[in-house]
Order: structure tokens, then C-alpha cells, then sequence
């Protein structure tokens, strides 16, 4: 296996956490809830507050403080595109959330089935990509299931029988927000287009962990939430600029039927679509410093650079997975999912799992009381519990890391789930 160069230097840990400024004012406080909200760097910040100061007005004006505006939207379109590789700024839109972005589509694609009256959904994704989907039944779409296997995972064999020439699309998460695992999705994509549908991409949660690029990935729509790589809240849709177009919208009469306008009714919210940018200058920042390379972030290599960041934390987030996955074995925890630490590759440094003997709850409580947040409960994928042989409603304890995270705050947590096992 080729070694990428990210792997041969030392993770910079210590300094990134030193860019987050909330890691340090929550004192001794682990943030293992990721997956809920990353935290974000100052750089982020800083463009928040520098919008607020400087051009909190609305765009479309012909004083500098509105074209200000129009510019900084301009930069967050083409910095999210490069962080994605998609093939023209366009192809970007921004919004609230995620799931708004998925039930836009989903309402369009609706007024679109014809013969295509099929829609493949899957048991391992978060209910935004699934009850959003679910909602067409009642204009005449048919649902089929794409189910996971046992170890959590979906496989592309199982898909296969479910496409026809009445697909109309396919939608699953890139990994699961609950269990952590990754999903080929190009295979997905290769069958999918081979029966004539495509394929609508949540990588909401795969996002802060991996590099995203649409093109090898080959699905026609992407949506992610800024609020987990690094931005403030917000969110924002790829598409194939071909398959955008062809969306029937709500718009105003006098927006243009083109994206990106046509998918972005109404005001967004400016400042955070600023951070957002921040946020990806953030990470190209990184992949200049694991690839040896000093300087200012420079345009024209930011895709690449934001590929190198992304690497690198793929790399070491595999130990952090390896050495949580190990900790919970020894405790006797019960994982969901791929639970062997040399399959870390197979998964994103999120685990589901339950101790013998204590509820979630109290696995949870336990740990908050250590200063060390954690979740539980159904992780807003019921149909994923109910598939694992657990009640929806009080489902199972879930660690979810970010690059910032350490191996010591992992020894901190197994302390604490070593204390409460012994009781």
C-alpha cells in the first residue's frame, strides 16, 4: 500500500486544538458529541465577526458594503466547491441545514416520477434522508429498501436487486451518523446510472472525516451541514449543474430558473456562510503545513490543499478509532457495527455501543459527570436501532471524535466506563 505523505508526518494535534478556542475555555471538558456539532476555529470566528462589523447588509445593493457581501458569498461558493471538486461554483448552494436541502430535492423529485415512480432508501441513514423520502408515498412514489447486513454495513450486492427500469433514485449517507460505517457510494452510483436513476448523497457525517470529491464518487446530488467541518450553522447542496437545472423550485418570479438561486429562497444567513469559507481556508491551512508547504493559502491550489487536510486527519483519526475500539473491547462494551480496530479504514471514529448492565443513560450520565460529553438514544436513526435489535427509545451510547480529540481523552473515558463497570 503506497503511503500518503500526511501518514509519514506527525499529526499536529496540540497546535490545531490551540486554534479552537472553545476546547480551551471548557477547561478540563472532553466534547466526544461531534457528530451533534463540531467546534470552530478562530479563523471562523474572526470572518462571523468581521461580517457583522463590517457588511451585516443585504446583498444585491450597489454601495461597497452590499457588493462586499455579494463578493463574500462568491468566495464561500467557490471555496465549498473546491472543497468537494465539483466543476463550477454554481453547483453550490447554501442554506439552513442539510435536511432542508434534502426535502427541497425530495419535494422536486416528487413532481418528476412519471414511470420512475421508485425510491431506494436505507435502514443505516439518518431519518432527514429517509422520512424526507418517505413523504413522496403520498404522490404516488413507491419505496424499496435497501437494507443494511448485520455488521452494519450496506452492500452493493443487496442493491442490485432493487434497481429497475422504474428507479427513479437512490438516497444514502456517505457513513452513518449512528455506527460510523462507510458506504461505497461509487458502486452505488455505477448501478444506480445503470438502470437509469441517480443517486442523492447524505455526507453530513462523513464530512469532517474524509476528502469529499463528487466526481469520483459519481452521484448526481450531496448535500452536507457546515455545522460539522468546522463552520458555524449553516448548510449547503452539490448537485450536477445538468440535474439542478432541471429541478422545478419555489423561487420568486424574478430570480432566474439557474442555479444556484433557484435553491436558495429567501436570505441565508451571510456571516456564517463567511465562517463556513473560514472554515475550509482552516483545513487547506493544514494540508499546506502536512505537506511541508509555507506560505498563504493560494487559490489555486486549495482544492489539493484541502485533500492533503483531509487525508491527514483520515489518517489519524484511524487511530483514535483503533484505540476507542480496543478500550470498549476490553470492557466487555457491546459495539454496533464494525467493531474490529484493524478494520478502522471501514468506518468514520464514531461508535455506537452498550455496557452489560447499564442502560445508555446511565452510561451517559456517568460520563457527563466526568466532564466528558457524550450521547445516547436512537442518534435520530430509530429504524437503525430497531434493524440492531434495540428499543428506538432508549437505543445505545454514542463517542463521535474530531481530529482535535487526543488518545489521552480516550484513556479519560475509559477510566470513567471502567469505574462504572466495576459497580
Amino acid at each position: 500500500m503506497t503511503t500518503h505523505p500526511s501518514d509519514r508526518r506527525a499529526f499536529p494535534v496540540d497546535a490545531l486544538r490551540a486554534q479552537f478556542p472553545a476546547l480551551h475555555r471548557a477547561g478540563k471538558f472532553v466534547f466526544f458529541d461531534n457528530a451533534a456539532g463540531a467546534q470552530v476555529p478562530q479563523r471562523a470566528i474572526d470572518a462571523v465577526n468581521r461580517h457583522l462589523l463590517e457588511h451585516n447588509v443585504q446583498r444585491g445593493g450597489r454601495y461597497r458594503q452590499s457588493m462586499a457581501v455579494d463578493q463574500t458569498i462568491a468566495r464561500a461558493r467557490e471555496s465549498v466547491a473546491a472543497l468537494v471538486n465539483a466543476r463550477r461554483g454554481e453547483e453550490i448552494a447554501f442554506g439552513m441545514n442539510a435536511t432542508s436541502f434534502i426535502r427541497q430535492v425530495s419535494l422536486a423529485v416528487g413532481q418528476m416520477l412519471g414511470e420512475r415512480e421508485e425510491i431506494i432508501v436505507t435502514d443505516l441513514d439518518h431519518e432527514a434522508n429517509v422520512a424526507t423520502w418517505l413523504a413522496l408515498q403520498r404522490t404516488g412514489a413507491v419505496i424499496r429498501w435497501w437494507r443494511a447486513r448485520e455488521d452494519g454495513r450496506l452492500y452493493p450486492d443487496d442493491l442490485r436487486p432493487l434497481l429497475g427500469a422504474r428507479t427513479r433514485l437512490v438516497a444514502c449517507t456517505l457513513a452513518s451518523n449512528a455506527i460510523g460505517s462507510i458506504v461505497d457510494v461509487r458502486s452505488a452510483a455505477d448501478l444506480t446510472h445503470a438502470a437509469g436513476g441517480e443517486l442523492f448523497v447524505d455526507a453530513v457525517h462523513y464530512g469532517p472525516h474524509g476528502p469529499i470529491d463528487v466526481q469520483t464518487l459519481g452521484c448526481d446530488y450531496l448535500v452536507c451541514s457546515g455545522y460539522k467541518i468546522f463552520s458555524p450553522h449553516m448548510g449547503f447542496l452539490w448537485g450536477r449543474y445538468a440535474a439542478l437545472r432541471a429541478l422545478p423550485t419555489f423561487r420568486e418570479e424574478f430570480i432566474p430558473d439557474e442555479p444556484p438561486g433557484k435553491l436558495e429562497a429567501g436570505t441565508f444567513i451571510y456571516e456564517n456562510v463567511a465562517g463556513m469559507a473560514a472554515a475550509v481556508e482552516y483545513l487547506a491551512a493544514l494540508g499546506r503545513r502536512l505537506g511541508g508547504r509555507d506560505g498563504d493559502i493560494d487559490p489555486e491550489t486549495l482544492r489539493g490543499d484541502c485533500r492533503e487536510a483531509m487525508l491527514g486527519i483520515e489518517a489519524y483519526e484511524r487511530t483514535l478509532s483503533a484505540a476507542l475500539l480496543e478500550r470498549l473491547k476490553a470492557l466487555g462494551a457491546q459495539v454496533y457495527g464494525i467493531a474490529d480496530p484493524a478494520r478502522a479504514h471501514e468506518r468514520v471514529p464514531t461508535v455506537c455501543f452498550n455496557l452489560p448492565g447499564r442502560s445508555p443513560a446511565q452510561v451517559a450520565a456517568a460520563a457527563a459527570a466526568a466532564d466528558i460529553g457524550i450521547r445516547d438514544g436512537h442518534m435520530y436513526a430509530p429504524r437503525l436501532m430497531r434493524r440492531l435489535g434495540l428499543p428506538a427509545d432508549t437505543g445505545a451510547v454514542r463517542v463521535s471524535l474530531a481530529h482535535y480529540n487526543t488518545h489521552a481523552e480516550i484513556d479519560r473515558l475509559a477510566q470513567v466506563l471502567g469505574r462504572l463497570r466495576a459497580r
